[in-house]
């Protein structure tokens, strides 16, 4: 429990207090625009959240005004581009030690500047309540549909524990008074440490079996006759009671960390038990992302239950409480309307110190983890064609658990990223601190990688996705909204003048031959990928290279995965009612590659979807461009202008900007509109969607999964080569 009142008054915390120096720009962001707070608390540590607005640059497309023109110039761009200020919502989380509270406090007061608005809602041991305003609701996303039932144990400074049964159904089932603050206490009185992270940090160092008694210690090898492991700790610190000699402080913390967590681990197996459930969901500030707790608490519930009980942990645990509070001040609002995603931009690691700190400033402000959400501009919600959605995990390969694979991605990023830097001050050529800005993104991006080097773990699962969504987001951080869109411009543009020439070469082809044509066509139009170092060099080498070069690059039949010929097969039978198809790249991809293979759907009477990311990613084209590009192709081919006429081509976006694709998280306008039409076939192209998101993905209907491999490390791990292509047709089970 904590102790109660949010501001001591003890003269030597005043002025331990008031010695903290605070970096406003790097803990508290974007303060001068903060509106609601919440804060949470606890015996030991305080989270703290606030809601503010954010200004953003924007990279917007229109198509020129050709009123008063007799006709459009050949050299002109097909749109053009301009950059806007946004403003959306941000949520901020930050969890401190409870040492840092009056300094932190008061800085939060002499830096707001509208304070009529300023409100805080409160919660924990330690806390005060004030009023609520009315700010905009806040939603967040749920976890997969089978979550409930489940037991939520909260380990703060002592343990709480929750039988949860739906989102509005749960109560407090018990609890115990040996937590995170008895491994504190009790550290600091056996180590003389009184930080609780630099106590982990010695219990990282340490060696239990120096400090506790194991099995077999008392029965010797006889252990094994008793069906017992020998390495089991019989007695938490057994062997100081006998043992005449001094134990390092890391052995201590060591054998009390473990001590504590195996008896969290096995109270929370016995209540499990008892109330027949398999799920158990730890956090508070005690599990603090710490590898050595979090694995000595799986260890326990796994030897208690006999592998039948789960333990599961949050990320970012420590916010349980703040969010609710934050939640509670927004109780009398419609709670669903928004969705959020995390800022990895601005979200410290598991077990971060301040970031972007020099050690002396460090060592100053202490420990701080910090999280942030941005509300996303419409809802999300799940693909309703997920055949599982429970069981769906977007990503082919978790390279927290793939070493090779890991060290692999994480130097190629690095390698990648002057490319990055310099295409990023490139398309902003008239702004003079493009350069700054460019250095600056790198310097938060490298960081964010050296991180992960060392925990891999620290910004949760670490994949493909989340390494590229992370440089698009620190991009966005330094305004650099759309670095590619200048390439994506002249891309189309040269693209368009040759869509009148393919179809009309597609056109003279019989028909079988066709859909060759038509298949080899969307896999050329792949290979325009500017965030494949491959593809980019060739591009930026050979300015002629295009479609019919793209072609001869890709591997001969048989493919590496190839179903063409059962997809043939199919296309002989019935067409499909509603195909559903999500795009890659701008340029030669969508104009020469998909929108060909689209004009064939519709000519065999079949709708079609066609879904496009909302924000820009790389070259991948946006939902606002795919409607330019269509508006331009209409005007040239009487089937693509029929269909958009009569709403049988459907130009929508996914709610994503990302250059992988996460089918748990679409837009809820596209979800309803696969729905209302029927759609029966999922065409996924280009590696980011389709290999490294959503390779194993089981859908409902037939789905086309289709990329060429262009890069050589996964080809050859794949069992191919560069410019392998993957065509994979699946037909779900009867």
């Amino acid at each position: 429990m904590a102790e109660c009142g949010a501001r001591g008054s003890g003269s030597s915390g005043d002025s331990l207090d008031k010695s903290i120096t605070l970096p406003p720009d790097e803990i508290f962001r974007n303060l001068e625009n903060a509106k609601r707070f919440a804060i949470d608390i606890g015996g030991s540590l305080t989270k703290l959240a606030y809601y503010s607005t954010v200004q953003h640059k924007v990279a917007k497309v229109r198509s020129f005004d050709h009123s008063g023109k007799d006709t459009e110039q050949d050299h002109e761009p097909p749109y053009e581009i301009s950059v806007q200020e946004e403003i959306t919502a941000r949520l901020h989380f930050i969890k401190f030690e409870n040492t840092y509270i009056e300094a932190c406090l008061d800085f939060i007061k002499d830096h707001l500047v509208n304070t009529e608005t300023k409100v805080i809602q409160a919660t924990g041991g330690g806390a005060f309540m004030y009023q609520k305003d009315a700010d905009p609701e806040f939603r967040f996303q749920t976890n997969h549909p089978n979550i409930f039932p489940y037991l939520l144990v909260n380990i703060g400074s002592g343990v709480s524990i929750v039988k949860v049964e739906t989102e509005d159904k749960f109560e407090w089932i018990g609890g115990s008074s040996i937590g995170g603050g008895t491994f504190w206490g009790l550290g600091a009185l056996l180590t003389k440490t009184k930080k609780f992270d630099e106590l982990l940090h010695l219990a990282s160092k340490g060696q239990h079996t120096n400090v506790d008694m194991l099995v077999q210690d008392i029965y010797g090898g006889a252990c094994q006759t008793l069906g017992l492991s020998g390495t089991l700790i019989a007695s938490s610190f057994g062997k100081s009671a006998t043992a005449d000699r001094e134990f390092s402080k890391e052995d201590m913390a060591k054998s009390l960390l473990h001590m504590i967590s195996n008896d969290i681990g096995q109270l929370a197996c016995l209540y499990a038990k008892l109330h027949h459930l398999d799920k158990v969901y730890f956090g508070g500030f005690f599990i603090r992302g710490h590898p050595v707790t979090m694995r000595t608490i799986t260890y326990s519930i796994n030897f208690f239950s006999k592998g039948e009980v789960q333990a599961l942990f949050l990320r970012h645990e420590g916010y349980l409480g703040a969010i609710g509070a934050f939640l509670k001040g927004a109780e009398q609002d419609n709670p669903n309307q928004y969705s959020w995603g995390e800022n990895y931009a601005g979200s410290s690691g598991l077990m971060s110190s301040s970031p972007d700190l020099c050690p002396a400033q460090r060592a100053r402000s202490g420990t701080f983890d910090l999280l942030e959400m941005d509300r996303l501009a419409r809802p999300l919600v799940a693909l309703p064609l997920l055949l599982d959605p429970s069981s769906y995990v977007p990503d082919t390969v978790d390279l927290t658990e793939d070493p090779l694979a890991r060290k692999y991605w994480l130097s190629c990023f690095e390698e990648a990223l002057d490319g990055v830097v310099k295409r990023a001050m490139a398309s902003q050529p008239d702004s003079i601190d493009a350069a700054e800005r460019a250095e600056k993104f790198r310097q938060k991006y490298w960081n964010k990688l050296q991180t992960l080097r060392h925990q891999p773990f620290a910004y949760g699962t670490l994949t493909v996705r989340s390494l590229l969504d992370t440089r698009e987001h620190c991009l966005n951080e330094f305004n650099f909204p759309d670095p590619y869109s200048k390439v994506k411009q002249k891309e189309n543009g040269v693209a368009l003048k040759c869509f009148q020439r393919v179809v009309q070469s597609l056109d003279t082809l019989g028909w079988e031959e066709r859909q060759l044509a038509l298949v080899e066509g969307l896999l050329a139009g792949n290979v325009f990928d500017w965030g494949a170092k491959a593809v980019s060099d060739v591009l930026e080498s050979d300015p002629q290279f295009g479609f019919e070069e793209a072609k001869r690059k890709l591997q001969e039949r048989p493919w590496l995965v190839d179903s063409y010929n059962e997809w043939l097969q199919r296309l002989k039978g019935p067409p499909h009612k509603c195909a559903l198809i999500f795009a890659d790249n701008s340029g030669v991809d969508i104009i020469l590659g998909v929108f060909p293979f689209i004009r064939e759907l519709l000519f065999r009477g079949t709708e079609v979807i066609l879904a496009c990311n909302s924000g820009p990613a790389l070259n991948d084209v946006t939902h606002s461009e795919s409607l330019i590009v269509a508006e331009r192709i209409a005007a040239m081919d009487p089937i693509i202008h029929s269909a958009l006429e009569e709403d049988r081509l459907l130009l929508v976006q996914t709610g994503s900007s990302s250059p992988c694709l996460d089918l748990s998280r679409l837009d809820k306008g596209l979800a309803t509109l696969v729905r209302e039409r029927g759609a029966d076939l999922v065409v996924i192209e280009g590696m980011g969607r389709a290999v490294h998101t959503n390779y194993h993905a089981a859908l409902r209907c037939e789905s086309l999964k289709l990329a060429v491999i262009k890069n050589s490390w996964l080809a050859d791990r794949l069992g191919g080569r560069l410019f392998s292509v993957i065509f994979k047709y699946e037909v779900p089970a009867e």
